[in-house]
């Protein structure tokens, strides 16, 4: 990311796994604190963290020797996600639905996408997905 609050980007390729999400979590943070309010912090986290984590259990299955590809894009109080691994996808029709039951550890990812994303779209294979929030 650049320093400049309405025009900064940040591209990353991370090996698929879980540490290496956390590690990008350390930059994100660091930049992403100056530039944006708390709200609009923790809705931006957690929608990346989505998206990563995903890729990196579902997509990649944790496998390192596979890559899971990040690009963020603030400009015009317009944040753009986009993340992309290298798996076989998923049929993200079929879950844009999905309800997950409170007892369950997994599923909710289209219920946060649905609330804190102003839009999302996913490839034909289901192995990227591009986010915009508003802030």
């Amino acid at each position: 990311m650049t320093h400049s609050p309405y025009d900064c980007e940040m591209r990353m390729v991370l090996p698929a796994t879980l540490e290496a999400v956390e590690e990008f979590f350390v930059e994100f943070r660091r930049r992403s604190s100056a530039m944006l309010n708390r709200e609009n912090c923790f809705a931006a986290e957690l929608l990346v963290r989505e998206a990563l984590t995903n890729a990196v259990l579902h997509g990649s299955h944790g496998d390192a020797s596979k890559d899971v590809r990040c690009i963020l894009r603030l400009r015009s109080r317009r944040l753009f996600i986009a993340v992309q691994d290298d798996g076989e996808g998923f049929d993200w029709r079929a879950a844009r639905s999905a309800i997950a039951k409170i007892p369950e550890c997994s599923g909710r990812g289209m219920q946060i996408l649905r609330t804190y994303a102003n839009r999302v779209r996913f490839n034909d294979k289901g192995n990227a997905v591009t986010i915009i929030k508003r802030i």
